[in-house]
């Protein structure tokens, strides 16, 4: 007979794994399924997957992410989180690959109460709703609190072999964890930026000065962030720090000549105003008593005196 056939949307979360198990457990073939944006690492995905041994692969998930950040139709967690939205988008793009390579249904790790806004039972609902997933998603880890899906009610998948699991608590997780004998067993936390208050702020400041993109998205990841004209500017704070920014090699770049100092990258309108200003910025964490030159990757030089630390800090997005 051929095997009933499972996708997963797989973080790389305890949750995940457990449930990838339990069908694994009914002879299901499981394949995961790690959404990749600037606010999440797939490589938890890749990790848990290896230690279960089953089929992983990534999928951009960047423009569609980005797209909800500009008006979710469910709103905004406590910070630049859509979770609901974003919940939703996932399992239409996991549908649709499900459908396009003859998987029988998709599941994902969720428990009911676990998280307060995108797992309580309206939440789940209505994730389920909005994605037009009725007909394809299974939440194995509370199953059998939540209504039956057609893949149970055609016998694909063994409803009495599924979990109950309700609320925060991680105990039962962990036992399970432990009986399977996971050689990782994942720390608790979604490892979504978009949660970070932080990095919120960030993304926020990008967003009022019509600069949001993936690609300054993954940016602002890195240095000190200052908000200049219609543009931010980030420096760098240390050489491991610059060495990462120069990789990403996005922006315009600035480095200043002839005495150590930081890296400077300029996200935006591209004047001289705004070079000169970051290039002060970026002298005031040096030691120079002189004016000094940075050189930019579009081979143009610019010249600022030290900006006064106190003037600085009106410029500075603290995370």
């Amino acid at each position: 007979m051929t095997p009933v056939r499972a996708l997963g949307a797989f973080s790389g979360g305890l949750d995940g794994m457990l449930a990838s198990r339990v069908l694994m457990d009914q002879g299901i073939y499981v394949e995961a399924v790690t959404f990749d944006s600037p606010f999440f690492d797939v490589q938890a995905g890749k990790t848990a997957a290896a230690v279960l041994g089953i089929p992983w692969r990534a999928v951009d998930f960047t423009s569609d992410i980005v797209a909800l950040l500009f008006d979710p139709p469910s709103g905004f967690g406590k910070n630049m989180n859509p979770c609901i939205d974003c919940h939703a988008t996932m399992f239409k793009r996991l549908k649709e690959i499900a459908l396009k390579e003859k998987f029988d249904f998709i599941f994902s790790g969720e428990v009911v109460g676990q998280r307060p806004m995108s797992q309580n039972r309206g939440s789940l609902n209505r994730v389920k709703n909005i994605s037009f997933t009725s007909d394809i998603l299974l939440r194995p880890l509370s199953a059998r609190i939540l209504d039956p899906t057609p893949m149970e009610e055609a016998g694909l998948v063994d409803r009495d072999r599924l979990l109950d699991l309700n609320g925060r608590g991680r105990t039962r997780q962990l036992e399970m964890a432990g009986a399977y004998g996971f050689s990782h067993i994942p720390s608790p936390g979604g490892g979504c930026l978009l949660t970070d208050p932080g990095y919120a702020n960030r993304l926020r400041t990008l967003k009022e000065a019509d600069l949001l993109s993936g690609d300054n998205a993954r940016m602002i990841k890195f240095g000190r962030m200052f908000i200049l004209d219609r543009a931010v500017g980030l420096v760098g704070r240390s050489s491991e720090e610059n060495d990462k920014m120069l990789e990403a090699d996005f922006g315009i770049q600035l480095d200043i000549q002839n005495v150590p100092g930081p890296l400077g990258i300029l996200l935006g309108e591209k004047t001289g105003k705004n070079l000169t200003l970051l290039t002060a910025i970026m002298a005031s964490y040096t030691r120079a008593q002189e004016p000094v030159t940075a050189l930019s990757n579009q081979n143009e030089t610019f010249t600022a005196e030290r900006i006064d630390p106190a003037e600085r800090e009106k410029y500075n997005i603290r995370l």
